[in-house]
């Protein structure tokens, strides 16, 4: 038996990027998919397609995950599509780097809202649900940044860290509740963004990294699998880092 079978996942952020490759993850282990992202567009429809093929049900919902009555409603659509929700996982995120002297308002409460209010918002949405079904899943998709902090990117680390607080006080909230809470902190990822990057910082980056490598986005969809399934059934208020030893 598949380790998510029969189970439904709601992914935030994902009809690229980790999201996308979360939500094809979950689905070879026979999770049903629900994503948002803030447009299903040709991205969106792909990953539909690309999810079906696995032989599961999918559904791609337009949100912007910051608002709050907009959850709500897309939620309740989900719940009303599929009949559970049993995984949440917190992806959507942005950044908006700059050095805080420099720094706008502006910036600062785009990142905290996409990547810290949305988290609260779909819980706060998806925990009734979750505590009727006397079960869940929810993972929140921090960073290394989140524990250490990065110059030129306060706003980002900040909203990351608060993911991590966040799943550790749901943890405590609704544990009695067969529900877990736990965060996972990627490091240096290869993904379209890091591609970008000059080859010296890639190369300095990479020095710092024990496992000389960067990692991929099939290490964070395992540890997302392990966190989603029974396997991790006494696992909870946890931050697990997947960094290859880069912040030890």
């Amino acid at each position: 038996m598949k380790l998510l079978e029969g189970k439904t996942a709601l992914i935030t952020g994902a009809a690229r990027g980790i999201g996308k490759a979360l939500a094809l993850r979950f689905a070879q282990e026979g999770a049903n998919i629900a994503f948002t992202d803030l447009a299903i567009d040709e991205n969106g429809k792909a990953t539909e397609k690309e999810i079906e093929a696995l032989g599961v049900k999918v559904k791609g919902y337009a949100s912007n995950a910051a608002d709050f009555a907009q959850t709500k409603e897309v939620v309740a659509e989900v719940h009303k599509d599929f009949g559970s929700i049993d995984i949440l996982v917190n992806n959507a995120g942005i950044t908006k780097d700059g050095l805080m002297m420099r720094m706008t308002e502006a910036q600062w409460d785009a990142v905290i809202a996409v990547n810290l209010k949305s988290a609260f918002n779909f819980i706060n949405a998806v925990l009734p649900i979750m505590m009727r079904q006397r079960g869940g899943s929810i993972i929140n998709m921090a960073s290394v940044v989140g524990v250490h902090g990065n110059a030129g990117q306060a706003n980002y680390a900040a909203s990351k860290a608060g993911l991590i607080a966040l799943a550790k006080s749901i943890a405590q909230e609704v544990g009695s509740r067969g529900i877990r809470a736990n965060a996972i902190a990627p490091g240096f990822i290869e993904t379209a963004m890091t591609a970008a990057l000059p080859d010296d910082i890639r190369a300095e980056w990479v020095k710092k990294i024990p496992l000389r490598r960067g990692g991929q986005v099939g290490d964070i969809a395992d540890v997302a699998v392990f966190l989603a399934s029974d396997m991790s059934s006494y696992v909870t208020g946890q931050v697990i880092q997947v960094d290859g030893g880069m912040n030890m």
